[in-house]
């Protein structure tokens, strides 16, 4: 029987932040569907905005056809959020083993940045209530989302601090989070006692985005309005961190690395239609620039923009990533590239959207799995894509 590679969900409202459940729910390790979450965020210009975690409604929707008429995603609980979530995370799939103060065995959290950063836990249901809830939307019974912490950075006469534009969840020390905000600050938060433990000032305008080195507890790298790009090592002398800009003109909106090799990172700018591949032991300039969106906004890297695509590259080529494990400590496995730099056009995959993609997430490598039916799946990574009021996963 075929099985199915593309897995669909409507929201009530329009989805901005999006992301794929790191690891499988605690206590489901026998239903493989739980890997099958996501956390969603609306955007609406007000203070009515929602996040709700989402989840596969049965195996079954994966191979058999009967499953048709039902939705593939079902809602499983919701909470208020006040204004728009910049970005959603789940915890690292490290975080399963940390010792967190006060959070239950069962739990699993989550953070969202806006006008704070929050901190939410999650339980979902008990193993002994995981039977099918096929055709019917759960009334959350079973699942509950509380908010655990609020953090923001106060503000002199000010009630609020300042929006936050995102943040980076440290997967070595899962209570590290790193955010940035408008007012031109990174803060480096412990989330288990709920306290600061570094304010900087990151740029000269706004911080758009901020990402952790894999690997590493101590350095971070930020882009922003500026159109520089800046990475800080917090193991240097207080209260300024060392840190080395790189300045490609154009306000940067967003920086991500390559998790299998830590050397390369991705950013692009607001108002282009390329994506640059930078190193990060010679980042004076792009080593790799993307060119195949009509519109602006592992080795393998997924793109979106306002033009309705999502394309897929295989970067391997061009940056030829050792087959050999990377240690934590070790970021030398791929060679430094040519001084020249490689411009790409050809994408080894494209989907086209209905709408204006606005958001993207990976899951992580999902395992088989062998239902009752005796039908199987086959392993693979899922791609989710936030479009308008549909998300849609791709088997990739």
């Amino acid at each position: 029987m075929t099985q199915t590679t593309l897995l669909q969900y409507e929201a009530p409202w329009p989805v901005h932040a999006l992301d794929w459940c790191k690891s499988t729910a605690p206590g489901h390790q026998s239903r493989p569907r739980s890997a099958f979450r996501l956390g969603i965020a609306s955007f609406s210009e007000d203070y009515r905005n929602r996040i709700a975690i989402v989840g596969l409604q049965d195996e079954r929707v994966l191979v058999e056809d009967d499953y048709t008429d039902y939705p593939d995603f079902v809602t499983l609980v919701e909470a208020n959020h006040g204004y728009p979530a910049t970005n959603l995370q789940w915890q690292p799939a490290s975080a399963s083993g940390f010792s967190w103060t006060g959070k239950a065995p069962a739990a699993e959290l989550l953070a969202t940045t806006g006008d704070a950063l929050r901190v939410w836990e999650y339980f979902g249901d008990a193993p002994a209530a995981s039977s099918a809830y096929v055709g019917r939307q759960p009334t959350g019974a079973g699942h509950r989302l509380t908010l655990k912490t609020a953090l923001q950075s106060k503000v002199q006469s000010q009630s609020t601090g300042p929006p936050l534009t995102s943040f980076s969840w440290n997967e070595k020390a899962p209570s590290l989070v790193v955010t940035s905000s408008i007012d031109t600050t990174c803060t480096v938060w412990n989330i288990d006692t709920s306290t600061a433990i570094t304010q900087l000032i990151a740029h000269d305008r706004e911080v758009y985005d901020v990402a952790w080195l894999p690997g590493s507890t101590d350095i971070f790298v930020s882009v922003g309005a500026d159109g520089s790009l800046r990475a800080f090592d917090l193991r240097t002398v207080r209260p300024q961190p060392q840190h080395h800009r790189v300045y490609l003109h154009h306000r940067l909106l967003r920086i991500a690395f390559n998790p299998a090799d830590s050397n390369y990172m991705s950013t692009f700018h607001m108002d282009g239609q390329d994506v640059q591949i930078l190193d990060m032991r010679s980042p004076g300039q792009p080593v790799i620039e993307l060119r195949g969106h009509r519109a602006q906004d592992r080795p393998t890297l997924a793109t979106a923009g306002d033009d309705c695509q999502v394309l897929l590259w295989d970067l391997a080529t061009y940056t030829q990533t050792a087959t050999s494990p990377r240690t934590a400590n070790s970021r030398l496995n791929s060679p430094r590239p040519d001084v020249k730099k490689r411009v790409v056009t050809d994408p080894i995959m494209a989907y086209s959207a209905s709408s204006e993609v606005t958001n993207l997430a990976w899951s992580p490598q999902i395992p088989g799995m062998t239902m009752n039916t005796g039908h199987s799946t086959a392993p693979g990574e899922w791609l989710a894509i936030a479009s308008g009021k549909s998300i849609k996963a791709l088997k990739v």
